[in-house]
């Protein structure tokens, strides 16, 4: 299922940001939390955000949200083949 064109996902005010992670990011990231990328929760290739990013499986994201209480607090998705 493709996006509509013309239409920006991340425009809504309930879509958080998303953003690919670059390579020195993700060792970065594994290092830090001590884990190996299969560790990481999971999100489809097929999931709108992600065709949005042109992201690709073995790629990760990085989701930003904004809370009442934590302030900014950050996610990280692994992309994988549906």
């Amino acid at each position: 299922m493709a996006a509509k064109k013309g239409f920006d996902i991340f425009t809504h005010q309930l879509v958080p940001a998303h953003r690919i992670l670059s390579e020195k990011e993700k060792e970065e990231l594994l290092k830090k939390y001590r884990i190996k990328i299969s560790q990481l929760p999971q999100i489809k290739a097929s999931d709108p955000a992600v065709i949005a990013l042109e992201a690709k499986p073995g790629d990760v994201i990085e989701i930003r949200r904004k809370s009442p209480t934590a302030g900014v607090y950050y996610y990280y998705r692994l992309v994988v083949e549906d």
